[in-house]
Order: structure tokens, then C-alpha cells, then sequence
């Protein structure tokens, strides 16, 4: 049994959502991550898509019950005292694949050791085990106390709608639905003005049209600010929607910066540059309007990389003119204009 102590936290954290290239659509998740010796657990296990069981959309009677599972308060789900650490973003069926733990109480400790990659009742630690993470041995104090305190309101609030203001009606309904989509909440409006304290409090995002003029776009302001509600801005780049969507989802993101594994995105002198804290799988597409505004995607990279900062050569005839880059990783996702 590990006898060094490791710290125990929680920490907001997002699967960011999103329009694909093939036409598909990537679900937005919003949970509680894990830290670990100041560091997502996540980012521990090579590049996973998946979330912990403790996500903020799930009915409020599972989400307690998940919290009192992790306190050992009820019998572990799986045998062998296997608890689901981190699984399916989609669906979260077992089946799709999940990373479990033992954890268990020693004295007034609690461990979580032996992880593996469990896709039935049953893992197989030799096959499918992490055997270079943990054990892990927390003390019980403050592991008890970091979970208690999502039982007492404590959770993060998502707070996963956006506003969208604007004119351009047609680009704005095709967004609200890509957002809706992906779980994302998306009303329309031309202005906040009248808009009750209570409902601007929904919100966790406003997005400017294009065409949204300064005085407009001032006055939705203003009207955040006399209801107290911090908000996310933001100014649309182009009328491209899945670069809208990638714009909005970086808004969303609650999880602390120092935390995060997509941190930079550059695009000068022919080239991107991407800074990632972990390694993990990048994907990086140019999005361009030709002269008639008609929107043209290029698939630049689609890899592993390895923690540090990334140069990766951009197709000239992708970026011509009026061109946008997206960076996406499973948990973040990051958008830079090209300059011309």
C-alpha cells in the first residue's frame, strides 16, 4: 500500500462540444474534474475523451449519489471494489469503455489504486491496466472535505446558454441550432434591454453578430452589469458557424487556465503555432470566405503532440484571404485569425 500522500481537489472542467468537418456533432459536456498533486487526473491517462461521473447535467439525485459512492458511503458499482473514475461522454454506458479504480479506506486515508481501462464487469489489470498511475493514498480530511462541498451547493454552475445578438437572423438560427445540438442552450435577441436579473443569470455567454455595431453591443453590456451577472463576450469573426460554435465553446470553458491543455494558438508567417500542456491529440482546420462568402474547411494536422510549443506549416491555398484556424483538443478548444 503507497505510503506518500498525494493532494486530493476538484475542479471545474469541460468536453468541449462542436461541428466537425464530416458533417457530425461533438456533445458539450460540463463536469468535475479530479486534481491530483495540482494536476487534472485526466491529463495523467494519454489523450481520453471522456468525462468523471461527476457532470453538472445529470438530475441532481444521481449526482449526489455519485459524490456519496467516491466517500464510500454505498457498495462499489463494480466488483473487486472497482469504482468508474472517468467514462463514455456520449452515453456513459460501460460498454463503450471507462477507467475504473479501487478505492478503498485505510485507516483514515482513502487510496485509489489499481487503475484500468474496464469495458465490462470485470477488468483485466494485466491487459488493460495503467500501471504507471497511482496508487494514490489522500488524506481523508481533505478528500472528505473537497467532495462534501458539492452536497452543499458547491458545484460549479455551467450555466450552458448563450445569448446571441445580431441581425443576421439566418446565420444566427443556423448557430442556436448547431448549439442546441450539442447541448448547448441558444436564444436570439436584438437587444437585453427588459430582460429580468433572473434570466440574464442563465447565461453564460453572449455572442455578438458580425454586423453587431459597438453602441449595441455597449448597451448588452450594460445590462449584465446592472444585473451583477459576469459574462462571457463575444465578437464573431465571420458568419462560419462551426467557427462560432469553437468561439462560444472557449467562452464556456470554467476550467481554471493553469489547468487547461490547449493554451495557445498563433498563426503567423505562413505557420500555426499550438502550445498544449499534455500529451494529447490536436486537430487543426482552416476556415475560409472566398469573395462570394462562401465558406471553404481545410484539415491542416490531426495528431498527437507532446507537451511544449508546436509549429505546423499552413497550406497557403487553405489560408488565402479572409481565413480563420480552429485548434481543438478533447477538452478545449481555441481560435485564432490568419492575418492576411
Amino acid at each position: 500500500m503507497c505510503a506518500q500522500y498525494t493532494t486530493f481537489g476538484l475542479a471545474p472542467a469541460m468536453r468541449a462540444g462542436g461541428v466537425l468537418t464530416d458533417g457530425g456533432y461533438q456533445v458539450h459536456r460540463d463536469f468535475v474534474d479530479f486534481i491530483v498533486d495540482g494536476r487534472p487526473l485526466l491529463f495523467r491517462l494519454s489523450d481520453l475523451d471522456a468525462v468523471s461521473p461527476l457532470a453538472s447535467d445529470v438530475p441532481p439525485a444521481i449526482f449526489t449519489a455519485q459524490v456519496r459512492s467516491l466517500l464510500l458511503e454505498s457498495p462499489a458499482p463494480l466488483p473487486g471494489g472497482r469504482y468508474v473514475v472517468y467514462g463514455c461522454p456520449e452515453c456513459e454506458d460501460l460498454a463503450c469503455g471507462a477507467v475504473t479504480a479501487v478505492i478503498q479506506r485505510d485507516g483514515e486515508d482513502f487510496v485509489w489504486r489499481d487503475f484500468a481501462w474496464q469495458t465490462d464487469e470485470h477488468a483485466d489489470l494485466e491487459l488493460n491496466g495503467y500501471h504507471g498511475i497511482g496508487p494514490f493514498r489522500f488524506r481523508g480530511a481533505e478528500y472528505g472535505a473537497a467532495l462534501s462541498a458539492l452536497l452543499n451547493d458547491s458545484v460549479p454552475d455551467s450555466r450552458r446558454r448563450v445569448l446571441l445578438i445580431g441581425a443576421r437572423v439566418a446565420v444566427l438560427a443556423k448557430l442556436a441550432a448547431a448549439l442546441r445540438t450539442i447541448g448547448v442552450g441558444a436564444d436570439i435577441a436584438h437587444d437585453a434591454d427588459g430582460v429580468p436579473a433572473d434570466e440574464l443569470r442563465g447565461y453564460g455567454a453572449v455572442a455578438f453578430g458580425h454586423g453587431t455595431g459597438e453602441r449595441e453591443r455597449a448597451a448588452v453590456r450594460r445590462a449584465f452589469e446592472r444585473a451583477q451577472v459576469p459574462v462571457a463576450c463575444v465578437d464573431g469573426l465571420a458568419p462560419i458557424v462551426p467557427l462560432l460554435v469553437a468561439q462560444i465553446e472557449h467562452a464556456l470553458d470554467r476550467s481554471p487556465s493553469e489547468q487547461r491543455r490547449l493554451t495557445g494558438l498563433t498563426a503567423t508567417g505562413g505557420e500555426a503555432g499550438i502550445e498544449v500542456t499534455s500529451a494529447c491529440r490536436v486537430t487543426l482546420t482552416a476556415y475560409r470566405l472566398d469573395r462570394l462568402s462562401r465558406t471553404h474547411t481545410h484539415e491542416i494536422f490531426d495528431g498527437v503532440l507532446e507537451p511544449g510549443r508546436h509549429r505546423i506549416a499552413l497550406d497557403t491555398k487553405a489560408v488565402k484571404g479572409q481565413s480563420f484556424l480552429v485548434a481543438r483538443t478533447s477538452t478545449s478548444v481555441l481560435v485564432a485569425a490568419v492575418p492576411r
